[in-house]
């Protein structure tokens, strides 16, 4: 019984040690990008040795795969499902972009770091693309329903929903959600005239 007893607390002490690593990356990833995070700032944030992180995490794609899930896990995209609940058109586009620019505030500075990243590094561009690729045309097709077919109400829509574009509206122009949601919504709409 002693045997098994050893055996159950030390896996609960590598996973303790595990989500303290992952924990570590992704507060590092918020603050400097997964590019600016070093092995050795995640193993001393984590209160572990460096060779501890490789024992974890062998590869930067495996403490990748960990931090993006535990980042989607700790606040998930929305779920484009409850939109349902909404008449199709420009109710249901205004819900999804407010859902959507709500998240992006909540994760604006780990959103901006990856982001940036993701531009010219393709272990965090290949990421991105996991986590969010297949979500973002689920929700292109929610918010357009029959006007998919629109090529540019398509685009007016991936412009709207592009984290850069709440960016640039609600902190470098200062609008509220409810003026940058009005505002896309606006030019969804006018595009598919």
């Amino acid at each position: 019984m002693a045997r098994r007893y050893t055996q159950i607390r030390r896996a609960q002490n590598q996973a303790e040690t595990r989500r303290r690593i992952v924990t570590a990356a992704v507060d590092l990833h918020a603050t400097l990008g997964p590019v600016r995070t070093s092995i050795s700032a995640v193993a001393e944030r984590a209160g572990v040795q460096r060779h501890t992180v490789y024992a974890h995490f062998p590869t930067e794609r495996d403490l990748g795969l960990a931090c993006s899930a535990m980042a989607i896990e700790r606040d998930p995209l929305p779920d484009e499902r409850a939109w349902l609940a909404v008449s199709a058109g420009e109710e249901r586009l205004r819900v999804g972009l407010d859902a959507l620019y709500r998240w992006y505030a909540r994760n604006e500075n780990l959103m901006t770091c990856v982001l940036r990243d993701a531009e010219f590094d393709t272990v965090t561009q290949e990421l991105v693309d996991l986590r969010m690729g297949q979500r973002f045309k689920a929700y292109e097709r929610m918010l357009l329903g029959p006007s998919a077919t629109n090529r540019a109400m398509r685009a007016a829509l991936v412009l709207a929903m592009k984290f850069a574009t709440w960016r640039t509206l609600a902190r470098d122009e200062g609008l509220s959600l409810k003026a940058a949601v009005d505002l896309m919504a606006c030019a969804v709409r006018c595009a598919g005239q």
